[in-house]
């Protein structure tokens, strides 16, 4: 029973921080944080099955594959509350500077938007609206588990990265967590996501998945010098981005051969 509790205790907190979903609120402690990240692909998963579901409705209700689009690119963000996004936007706004590691991490706390951030935001919602326009058919699980693998190897990364030198979302995560069990369970989760992805017609996902990931240690470690909640945002919305891209790639790629 106290296993129990503290699973669900566990899973209402990561989706009432990365969510818009209501959750009852429970007060963070030892057992309930260890392995919260673990938990973290559930909040992809229920997003990939809303997908699925929409993709279905849409396909019954004969609506036009731009209305298709439009509701595939919103319902991530409606169900996240656009948590990631302000991480993206912030981690361009930073990137885009090219200054020193130090300065770039105080870019990352500052509140406000900048030109990069908008305009890498306008480009990311665009390109995943076209995209989308242009899969007309997707399996379900291409659909589903992207979202689910992106977060496990986020989990991952806040476990086994170095962290940025200074207090921060990121960190508090680390620090409250178990993070031998994290990264072997966000691996387990990740090696297991990407065994169905390749053998339902996603392997390409897979691939685009590992390249973000190695892109993403390298923007962590050469370029801020840590990881940090801003990042971890980035790499979300990057690696989903990458993933749906490597769908079209492959359709294009059958369709000349």
């Amino acid at each position: 029973m106290r296993v129990l509790r503290t699973a669900t205790k566990s899973i209402a907190i990561v989706f009432s921080m990365f969510s818009a979903i209501p959750m009852p609120q429970f007060a963070w402690d030892k057992d309930s944080t260890r392995f919260m990240l673990v938990a973290f692909p559930l909040v992809g998963l229920v997003i990939g099955l809303l997908a699925v579901g929409c993709a279905q409705m849409s396909t019954a209700l004969g609506l036009s594959s731009l209305v298709r689009a439009l509701v595939l690119t919103a319902l991530p963000l409606v169900v996240t509350g656009g948590i990631h996004l302000d991480g993206f936007c912030d981690t361009w706004d930073a990137r885009a500077s090219h200054r020193e590691p130090e300065r770039m991490r105080l870019i990352l706390k500052d509140p406000h938007i900048g030109t990069f951030g908008v305009m890498h935001l306008a480009l990311l919602l665009l390109a995943t609206f076209v995209l989308w326009a242009e899969l007309p058919s997707v399996p379900p699980t291409c659909l589903i588990l992207p979202y689910v693998l992106s977060r496990s190897l986020s989990g991952l990364s806040v476990a086994a990265f170095p962290l940025a030198p200074h207090d921060g979302l990121a960190r508090s995560f680390a620090e409250a967590s178990d993070r031998t069990i994290v990264r072997w369970g966000c691996a387990l989760i990740a090696t297991a996501t990407s065994a169905v992805l390749a053998t339902t017609g996603g392997w390409s996902t897979v691939i685009a998945a590992v390249l973000a990931f190695a892109w993403y240690r390298f923007v962590v470690v050469r370029q801020f010098g840590g990881l940090s909640g801003d990042l971890c945002g980035w790499y979300v919305q990057t690696s989903e981005l990458w993933m749906l891209a490597s769908l079209y790639i492959v359709q294009c790629l059958e369709a000349i051969l």
